[in-house]
């Protein structure tokens, strides 16, 4: 496996090409995130009200579904899907039985759809959508898709040829009701939790069948407490605007977030969604203003940040005050804070994410993030 730490003038810097990475699955970015939840028009008023997203299209009786409604999501570049079932046993009713709400799609934005879906059926990806045209007045689209860890599913979306609001089957969805957005600007990764002994097999399916490179590997020694701990390996396409992360749990005296993620999930997904912002601070704000729950960070946490990670623009005050935690590597430094799971099982969350020259991936906070999530555990009496 490539480790691209490991190999000098490789790292990965804003669009650099990786020479690591394989240059037969070209992608531009992510085309959009589909959640399968149990209430699709109250999720969209939540990420509504407590993300800032905006409406954009919508699909169900009033367009001709007779068996599914989807309500889809924009902000910035990132688009969200929500989508419920009408009946009680189909694909999206059965996922949200087992799994609750949670990621379905992660549909990538290619250029051709059709060379995406033959390049890795024969690198050996399990088919789960040929290709397939929809089209309506305003041109078509080429979508088509493969199998990836648990249910999750990578779809490759061709829209070069489509000028309508999102995809044929959705019509604009016009609301008066149309919340601020948070300042968001793109989906800055995605990360997989998947079971014991599956991270490798996981990362090499990327490597192997999607191209991709590692970025940088972290074990038990870097992401670990005193009770838990787990092992991640990040891998990105070649222009880097697609960033997996992929976690195991490790052996610890307790149970460790990744294995209460599964326990509640009921197998390996997405276990969280990093999106970006050019202001975290006002981001953030506004987001608790809006109710939205984040994990604590224990005061004395920036007792020692000027210490660890030098100067910085913010004013530390404020980022204590909003438990927004820093961290640096030799291009820069970032900012991060993690909301509380936003179902009612301890499985999805989101982080948000601000990057001030930093590539990396927070490394000096895992021990705080952790003990935070730890206290978490605790409170639900699953640690």
């Amino acid at each position: 496996m490539k480790d691209l730490t490991q190999v000098k003038n490789y790292r990965y810097s804003g669009e650099k090409i990786f020479k690591n990475a394989q240059d037969f699955l070209p992608i531009n970015g992510t085309d959009f995130v589909e959640l399968y939840v149990g209430n699709a028009k109250q999720a969209a008023h939540y990420y509504k009200t407590a993300f800032g997203f905006q409406s954009l299209a919508y699909a169900g009786l009033e367009t001709g579904l007779k068996d599914r409604v989807s309500y889809v999501l924009q902000q910035g570049k990132i688009r969200l899907i929500l989508t419920t079932s009408f009946d009680k046993d189909n694909e999206i009713s059965n996922h949200v039985r087992v799994h609750g709400d949670g990621v379905k799609y992660i549909a990538l934005w290619v250029d051709d759809a059709r060379l995406a879906y033959e390049e890795t059926i024969k690198r050996g990806a399990t088919s789960f959508l040929e290709p397939t045209v929809i089209k309506d007045k305003d041109g078509e689209i080429v979508k088509s898709g493969i199998h990836t860890y648990g249910d999750t599913v990578h779809l490759f979306i061709e829209r070069k040829n489509y000028t309508g609001v999102f995809m044929p089957g959705y019509a604009a969805w016009k609301s008066e009701y149309n919340p601020t957005d948070k300042g968001f600007k793109y989906i800055d990764h995605m990360v997989g939790n998947v079971e014991l002994g599956g991270m490798n097999k996981w990362a090499k399916f990327y490597e192997e069948v999607m191209g991709f490179a590692n970025l940088i590997t972290f074990d038990d020694k870097d992401i670990s407490t005193n009770y838990t701990a787990l092992m991640s390996k990040v891998m990105t396409n070649g222009n880097g605007r697609i960033k997996f992360p992929i976690n195991e749990p490790a052996h610890g005296l307790k149970k460790s977030q990744i294995e209460e993620y599964l326990d509640f999930y009921n197998g390996p997904g997405c276990q969280h969604i990093a999106i970006a912002t050019d202001n975290i601070v006002e981001s953030v704000r506004e987001m608790r203003k809006s109710g939205v729950e984040f994990l604590h960070v224990p005061g004395e946490y920036y007792d020692t940040v000027k210490n660890r990670v030098g100067e910085i623009e913010e004013e530390l005050s404020k980022l204590k005050e909003l438990g927004i935690m820093v961290d640096r590597d030799e291009d820069g430094y970032l900012l991060q804070i993690f909301t509380k799971p936003v179902e009612d099982r301890p499985t999805l969350f989101f982080e948000i994410i601000q990057r001030k020259g930093a590539n990396s991936f927070g490394k000096g906070n895992f021990k705080a993030l952790f003990e935070s999530i730890e206290a978490e555990q605790a409170l639900r009496g699953t640690l």
